[in-house]
């Protein structure tokens, strides 16, 4: 099953994507679309194929020029070896019981997140690169070491699709937890819906900064979370905690959004201060932007 030039925006759709049948397909086809759609977009020529080439740079010796792909595109590429570009990835999954919800989007965060993970894994392991996995909640409920063979791929699909969100969200413990088992320098990606104590989230985040990791952070969100948009009396309930309410939203719906807005500035401002990367992702977008972003830190790490 391959994706057709016109179909590729439906690849990108969480709404069509969720739909399919196996997170193998669900993660192959979320690629394609997104390299279809890469070609027809204002990033044409936009490598995707790092494992094979990258652009070139002042400097770079003649001899390792394409020159076969330089007669399909005009566009100067230099042929790549493996040891310049195997990267080792880790890919942490939030698990908790928040990451169950879905109102207005048409996926709960937990499949997004499980969606884009797959997406990514299925990318890095074709670049050759290696990657692990950690699926925690307020413990480490699965980790699986970095690793570049294809057979691996399945194991990290499988766990994925084995996820069972329960508990509450414990961010630092767990980032903290595996930074330790990090002993080279990589990348580090981080999917979550961050109902945390922020502090402490900014301070793992930090760690593993400080050990020379570089980071991009998914922040999943659920439309109506960011804008507390429910228009009848309602009773509230805490997924991680059963704590309830019953309030009128339209009366806190101002508090909310300023409270709900001043986290996400502050969680945005501490990431981008320190060069960490920060993408906010409700469960109505496609999934090009995420991987979009994971491209862009993929290809400044050579």
């Amino acid at each position: 099953m391959a994706v057709k030039t016109q179909d590729y925006k439906k690849f990108l759709d969480p709404a069509v994507i969720s739909k399919l049948k196996t997170l193998e397909l669900k993660a192959r086809m979320v690629v394609e679309g997104f390299k279809v759609g890469l070609h027809r977009s204002p990033y044409h020529g936009f490598s995707v194929e790092f494992s094979e080439h990258r652009p070139y740079m002042q400097g770079d010796a003649l001899k390792n020029v394409d020159w076969k792909v330089f007669a399909k595109s005009e566009k100067y590429y230099i042929k790549q070896f493996e040891e310049e570009t195997n990267l080792i990835s880790h890919i942490f999954v939030d698990a908790s019981k928040s990451m169950q919800y879905k109102h207005s989007g048409k996926v709960a965060k937990i499949d997004y997140a499980a969606i884009l993970a797959a997406a990514l894994a299925y990318v890095m392991i074709d670049q050759q690169d290696s990657v692990g996995l950690a699926i925690y909640s307020d413990k480490i409920h699965t980790y699986l070491p970095p690793k570049s063979n294809r057979v691996y791929l399945k194991t990290l699909l499988s766990a994925l699709n084995q996820i069972q969100p329960g508990g509450t969200t414990t961010t630092s413990k767990c980032l903290d937890s595996v930074a330790e088992k990090i002993k080279k320098r990589g990348l580090t990606i981080i999917i979550s819906d961050f109902f945390d104590d922020l502090n402490s989230i900014l301070t793992a985040l930090k760690h593993l900064h400080y050990k020379k990791n570089e980071v991009i952070v998914f922040q999943i969100l659920d439309p109506i979370e960011k804008s507390f948009g429910f228009d009848r009396d309602s009773v509230f309930v805490d997924l991680e905690s059963g704590e309830q309410i019953s309030t009128q939203p339209h009366q806190i719906q101002r508090a909310y959004q300023e409270a709900m807005n001043e986290y996400l500035n502050k969680l945005k401002n501490e990431c981008l201060n320190f060069g960490i990367e920060y993408n906010l992702i409700d469960t109505s977008q496609p999934f090009d932007k995420a991987l979009m972003s994971y491209f862009a830190k993929r290809s400044r790490l050579h």
